[in-house]
């Protein structure tokens, strides 16, 4: 049986439900952010590491929460918390902190009602499969909340795409960020 056809189309049912409008304005978001945090956990934390490395490639001022070179959340920073489900309790609470401090709190889940969801600012929401397979998500061969991952990492580079062109980061600008330590 081949795949990779099925995962495409699965892909694609997904992104096309997105709000591109939210996608624009969160990159303005992020352009205006003093700083900017990310945080997930699991296979989520990885999709939000690899969009902090990519802000840093373009130049943003990004940290990871619960990395031990963090620095307190202050005033015009703004932290973007992904879960699938909206229910990962760190994650839930490090927005919860984040919007008591007066900063901006972007989330990207599968469940706009979800706890999560209610401490942010904006809402992303991605109707994928998550790992729980409740009645309403969209039907997916894949196993846990791949389909999730797959379109937060693709909107993600979308996000560095729109934030890239808002500050004007060319190729060689972000190669220049490039580790040259490897």
């Amino acid at each position: 049986m081949l795949f990779i056809p099925t995962i495409i189309k699965e892909i694609e049912t997904v992104l096309s439900k997105v709000e591109e409008n939210k996608l624009d304005d969160i990159a303005r978001q992020l352009q205006k952010a003093k700083r900017i945090f990310v945080i997930g956990e699991g296979r989520s934390g990885l999709m939000a590491k690899s969009f902090a490395m990519r802000l840093m490639h373009l130049g943003a001022a990004v940290y990871v929460v619960g990395e031990t070179i963090t620095p307190s959340i202050e005033e015009g920073d703004l932290l973007v918390a992904i879960s699938g489900s909206g229910t990962t309790k760190n994650v839930v609470w490090t927005a919860e902190k984040t919007h008591s401090l007066g900063c901006s709190v972007i989330v990207i889940t599968t469940t706009p009602e979800s706890p999560l969801a209610a401490a942010a600012t904006t809402v992303l929401h991605v109707p994928a499969a998550t790992k729980y397979r409740r009645e309403n998500e969209l039907k997916t061969i894949q196993p846990l909340g791949s389909l999730f991952d797959q379109c937060a990492h693709i909107l993600f580079d979308t996000l560095c795409l729109q934030y890239s062109a808002l500050n004007k980061v060319d190729h060689n600008a972000a190669f220049g960020r490039h580790s040259n330590l490897e």
